[in-house]
C-alpha cells in the first residue's frame, strides 16, 4: 500500500527589523538592521556608542588660565620705572610699566615723584585727551614738574627757539663769513728812516744780515744821509770810479752786489743800501761789523 507520507508545513521565516546606532566622527547614525530568525527569536537590541570628549591639550590635561589681578604701587624716593619693573618681575620691563601708566606718568618716563600711584600688571586708565588749544591761545611755556627732591624745572619755548637759533646760526655765519681781506701793502716814508726800513725788508727776503743801527751809523759817517753824495777827491775818484750814494759805493761794487728787485740806479737809496750791505756781508760778515772806511 502506498505509504502515507508525513509532510511538515514549513514555517515562514519572520524578518526582524532592528536599528543599530553607529558613531562616525561624533555623529550618530541609525541604520536599519534586518535579521532572519525564527518566530521565537528575540528582537535585536539597539546598541549606542558614545564618543568620548577630545582632550584639550597635548598631554590630555586641561590647563586653567587665571588672569593675574593688577597691583597698585606707590612710588618712593629713589624709585625709577626700571627699578620697579625689575622688583616686580614685570614682563615687558619698564617699557611695559610706562605704557600701562603713561596717563599718570606723563610724557617723560624719567620724571616720577614719591607718592605717585602706579598700576602693575594691567593698564591704568588713560588720561582724558586734552582739548586742542584755541587758535588765539598761545602756550607761554612748557614745564616738567617733579615733587620732592627734584623740585620744579621749566623751560620756555622761547629758550628752545634761542638754543636752536644759536646752534644753527654759528655754522651758517662761518659759511657765509667773507674771507679776510688781504693785508694792505706796507708803505715806507720817503726819508732816511723809510729807506733804511725798506732796505731791511728787502735784505730779509734775500738773507742779507744787518741791523737798523748798523746801517744808520755807517750812512751818517759816509754821506750824512744825502742819497746824492759823491766823493770826487779820494783814490777811487782818481781812478775814475768815485764813491756815490748813501753808503758811498763805487759803480763796479754796486753792479757786482746789486740785489734783484731793486733799482739799477746807484743813487736810488734802497738799491744803494742793499748793495752796500750785500758787499759788507760778503767781506765783513755784516754791515754791523763795519766801523770805518770799507
Amino acid at each position: 500500500m502506498p505509504l502515507t507520507g508525513k509532510h511538515r508545513r514549513a514555517k515562514s521565516a519572520s524578518l526582524t527589523r532592528g536599528f543599530i546606532a553607529v558613531s562616525a566622527g561624533g555623529a550618530v547614525l541609525a541604520l536599519p538592521l534586518i535579521s532572519a530568525g525564527s518566530a521565537s527569536a528575540a528582537p535585536a537590541r539597539t546598541v549606542v556608542t558614545e564618543k568620548a570628549a577630545a582632550p584639550t591639550s597635548v598631554a590630555g590635561k586641561e590647563i586653567a588660565v587665571r588672569k593675574a589681578a593688577s597691583t597698585t604701587y606707590s612710588v618712593v624716593a629713589g624709585d625709577s620705572l626700571y627699578k620697579i619693573a625689575q622688583g616686580h618681575s614685570l614682563s615687558g620691563g619698564w617699557e611695559r610699566l610706562y605704557m600701562d601708566n603713561r596717563g599718570v606718568v606723563g610724557d617723560n618716563p624719567d620724571l616720577i615723584h614719591p607718592g605717585l600711584k602706579l598700576t602693575i600688571g594691567a593698564a591704568a586708565p588713560k588720561a582724558a585727551p586734552k582739548a586742542a588749544p584755541k587758535p588765539a591761545e598761545k602756550r607761554a611755556f612748557k614745564a616738567e614738574t617733579t615733587a620732592g627732591d627734584t623740585g620744579t624745572t621749566a623751560r620756555t619755548e622761547s629758550a628752545d627757539r634761542a638754543d636752536r637759533s644759536e646752534r644753527t646760526a654759528t655754522p651758517l655765519a662761518e659759511k657765509t663769513a667773507t674771507p679776510a681781506a688781504a693785508p694792505a701793502p706796507v708803505t715806507y716814508t720817503d726819508d732816511l728812516d723809510g729807506w733804511i726800513r725798506e732796505s731791511l725788508a728787502v735784505m730779509a727776503e734775500h738773507g742779507i744780515p744787518g741791523s737798523y743801527d748798523g746801517i744808520y751809523r755807517n750812512i751818517m759817517r759816509e754821506s750824512s744821509g744825502n742819497p746824492f753824495a759823491i766823493n770826487n777827491w779820494d783814490s777811487n775818484a782818481a781812478a775814475g770810479t768815485p764813491s756815490k750814494g748813501l753808503l758811498q759805493v763805487i759803480q763796479p761794487t754796486f753792479d757786482a752786489y746789486h740785489v734783484p728787485g731793486t733799482s739799477t740806479d746807484i743813487y736810488d737809496p734802497v738799491a744803494n743800501i742793499t748793495a752796500a750791505c750785500n758787499y759788507a756781508a760778503a767781506v765783513y760778515g755784516s754791515m754791523d761789523n763795519v766801523n770805518g772806511a770799507y
